[in-house]
C-alpha cells in the first residue's frame, strides 16, 4: 500500500509587505468575490501555500496542512507543530460539520499542585511559562493527520513541500516578527532560539534578514515521509523530551511515553440557532464555542439590527451578554473528559431567558456571578487561568464547497521559548488554573494527568436556514478571541456588513470586568458616556487576527485583519 493510500485511509496596524513578496502573489484582496475557492490566513507565505494546494485540486484540509506547516516557519510566535489546534470542517455535499480536537495534553506525571510553590502560593506567571514546565504534548500533527485521513485528496508528502522549500531557501523577517522579537524578554535566554532569532549582540535580526531553518526542513521531511509517528516516536520525540526535561530554569515532566500516547479526537460540534441562522463552534476543552453561543443567544432578546454599530447602546448590550457568558465560562468550562460540564443546559432556552433578564437597560451590572444552569452541579471555584494573545487563525473554502475554520496556537508569544528541531514548543499547560481549588471547592480547569487545558479558541461557522454554509470565521487573541468572533458574527448577521468591514470594525471587549475599548478608534469618544453607565473603561490595543470568508449569492467574499499581516487569496 502506498503511503498516500495509507494516510487517505487510516497593536500593529496594516503592515507593508516587501516588494518581493507582493511580486510573488496574485489575486490578493481584502474583499474578493466571484471566487471558486479562497483562503484567508495570517501570513502571505502561508496563504500562498494554501492557495497553491487548492489550485492543484487539493481539499480544504489539504490546504490547511500546507498552511499550518508554513506558519510553523514564518509565524513561530503564534503557532506551529509544537502547539495545538482546533478545526471545524464543513462537508459541502452532506452539509455536515465535523470538529477535530488537537489540544495539548498534560504529562502523566503531573500533579494538581504543579503551578504552586513550595509554600502553597501560586507561581508567578512567567516563572511558570518560560521553560519545560509549561509544555504539554503537542497536538497539531496528530490532528492534521486525523483530518487528512477523512478528507485529504493530494498525497500527504506534497502538502509539506512548500514549507520544506521555504525553510531551506529562507524567508525575510517581517516587521511584525521583528517587533515581537525585540519586545520579548525571554526568548534570547534560551540558547537554541537565541542563535536562530538574534544577532551575537542580543539584538533581533532586522527586518528583511533571510531566515533559513534547515532543522525544521529536516523535521518536516520526516513527517512527510512517515506521518505523525515520526513526530510522536523516535528522534523528534526524544529531542522534545530532552529539551523539556533538561531546561535549567523550569524543567518539565514530559516523557516519550506521553508523546507516544497522544491522540487527537473528533468531537461533536456545539450549535445553536441565532436569528434565522445556525452558528456552530468547537466544544470543550475549548470554552470558545459555548461562550460565543451564549453571548449570541442572550442578545437574541434584543433587535440588534436597530442599534448602531459601536454606539453606547450596542456596546452596553454586547458587554452585558459577554460578561454573563464569561461568568459561566470561568466556573463551569474545562475538559469534558475529566469534569462534568452542563453544556446543553447552558444553551437551553429557559436558562438563556433567565440570564437575559439580568441585563438592565443603560446600567452596567458587571461583575456578574455565574448562573446556575443545572442543579446537578456541585460546589465549584472560579478559574484564574491567564490566557495571553498569541495564536493564529485561517479560514478556507475549496472548489467543492468544503471548508475549514482552524485556530492554532503555542499560547504565549513564542510559547515556552524552547526551540527544538526547528520549531517552538508550546506553554499551553499555563492555560490550566494555577490554583486547583478555592474556597468553594475544586476548579474545573485544574491541571490533571492527561487532561487538556481549557482554551478560548473559537473557530466558528454559520449556516443559513437551509443548512448551507454562510460564514467561516475565527481569531487569535487569548480569552478576547470570544468577543472578537461574537462581534464579527453580529456585524455580519445583524448589521449586514461585508466580511472585511466586519473584521475592521473597532473592538470593545468585556470579560466580566473592565470594558476594553480599542484605542485610536471612534469608540474612545464614548468613554465618558459608558463610565456614567457604571463601566470601568480602559483604552488599549486590541490586536485581533480575524480571518474569515462569507458566502454570498455572487460568490466568496474574504476578509483579513489589518491589525496583523494576513491576506486573502482566491481563484
Amino acid at each position: 500500500m502506498s503511503q498516500s493510500a495509507f494516510f487517505r485511509r487510516a497593536s500593529i496596524k496594516t503592515l507593508v509587505l516587501t516588494a518581493a513578496i507582493l511580486a510573488s502573489l496574485t489575486s490578493i484582496s481584502s474583499a474578493q468575490e466571484f471566487s471558486r475557492y479562497m483562503i484567508s490566513a495570517a501570513n502571505p507565505h502561508a496563504a500562498k501555500a494554501g492557495r497553491n494546494i487548492l489550485e492543484k485540486g487539493g481539499s480544504a484540509v489539504d490546504a490547511a496542512i500546507a498552511t499550518q506547516m508554513v506558519l510553523t516557519l514564518v509565524e513561530p510566535q503564534s503557532s506551529g507543530i509544537g502547539g495545538g489546534a482546533f478545526m471545524l470542517y464543513f462537508d459541502g455535499e452532506n452539509q455536515a460539520i465535523e470538529t477535530y480536537d488537537g489540544r495539548e495534553m498534560a504529562p502523566a506525571a503531573v500533579e494538581e499542585d504543579h503551578f504552586l510553590t513550595s509554600d502553597g502560593t501560586r507561581k508567578k506567571f512567567y516563572d511558570a511559562v518560560v521553560g519545560g514546565g509549561s509544555v504539554g504534548v503537542p497536538g497539531v500533527v496528530a490532528m492534521m493527520e486525523l483530518a487528512y485521513q477523512d478528507h485529504g485528496i493530494l498525497p500527504w508528502k506534497m502538502l509539506f513541500q512548500p514549507a520544506i522549500k521555504l525553510a531551506r531557501e529562507g524567508f525575510p523577517v517581517s516587521e511584525r516578527l521583528y517587533f515581537l522579537l525585540e519586545r520579548d524578554k525571554f526568548l534570547k535566554t534560551k540558547a537554541t532560539a537565541a542563535k536562530y532569532f538574534y544577532l551575537p549582540d542580543g539584538t533581533a535580526k532586522p527586518v528583511g534578514t533571510i531566515l533559513k531553518n534547515p532543522e525544521l526542513a529536516d523535521t518536516l521531511e520526516r513527517i512527510a515521509q512517515n506521518g505523525s509517528k515520526a513526530f510522536y516516536h523516535g528522534k523528534i520525540a526524544t529531542d522534545i523530551v530532552t529539551a523539556v526535561q533538561s531546561d535549567l530554569q523550569n524543567p518539565g515532566l514530559l516523557t516519550e511515553a506521553d508523546l507516544a500516547n497522544y491522540h487527537a479526537v473528533m468531537r461533536e460540534p456545539v450549535c445553536a440557532d441565532y436569528r434565522e441562522n445556525t452558528v456552530c463552534g468547537m466544544g470543550p476543552p475549548t470554552s470558545g464555542g459555548i461562550t460565543v453561543l451564549q453571548i449570541l443567544k442572550i442578545l437574541e432578546n434584543w433587535d440588534m439590527s436597530t442599534t448602531t454599530p459601536g454606539s453606547p447602546e450596542a456596546i452596553h448590550l454586547i458587554s452585558q451578554a459577554s460578561a454573563l457568558a464569561f461568568a459561566d465560562r470561568n466556573k463551569y468550562l474545562g475538559d469534558a473528559d475529566y469534569v462534568d460540564i452542563p453544556a446543553s443546559e447552558m444553551l437551553s432556552e429557559t436558562y438563556i431567558s433567565s440570564q437575559a433578564k439580568r441585563v438592565a437597560p443603560a446600567v452596567s451590572q458587571i461583575p456578574f456571578t455565574a448562573g446556575r444552569p443545572s442543579e446537578k452541579q456541585g460546589s465549584l471555584s472560579i478559574d484564574n487561568a491567564i490566557e495571553l494573545p498569541s495564536t493564529s487563525h485561517f479560514s478556507i473554502i475549496d472548489q467543492e464547497g468544503n471548508a475549514v475554520s482552524m485556530t492554532t496556537s503555542v499560547e504565549n508569544v513564542f510559547g515556552s521559548r524552547l526551540m527544538v528541531d526547528g520549531f517552538i514548543l508550546n506553554n499551553q499547560l499555563t492555560d490550566f488554573s494555577f490554583n486547583p481549588a478555592g474556597e468553594n471547592g475544586p476548579v474545573n480547569n485544574r491541571i490533571q494527568p492527561g487532561k487538556r487545558p481549557r482554551s478560548s479558541m473559537s473557530p466558528t461557522m454559520v449556516l443559513d436556514d437551509g443548512g448551507n454554509l454562510q460564514m467561516v470565521i475565527g481569531s487569535p487573541g487569548g480569552s478576547r478571541i470570544i468577543g472578537y468572533v461574537a462581534s464579527t458574527v453580529i456585524a455580519v448577521l445583524d448589521w449586514d456588513m461585508d466580511m472585511q468591514s466586519a473584521i475592521e470594525m473597532p473592538h470593545h471587549i468585556n470579560r466580566n470586568g473592565t470594558l476594553d475599548l480599542e484605542k485610536d478608534t471612534s469608540l474612545a469618544s464614548h468613554q465618558s458616556d459608558l463610565e456614567k453607565m457604571g463601566y470601568k473603561v480602559k483604552l488599549r490595543s486590541l490586536n485581533s487576527g480575524l480571518h474569515g470568508i462569507l458566502v454570498t449569492k455572487e460568490g466568496l467574499q474574504g476578509g483579513a485583519d489589518p491589525r496583523r499581516e494576513g491576506i486573502v487569496l482566491d481563484r
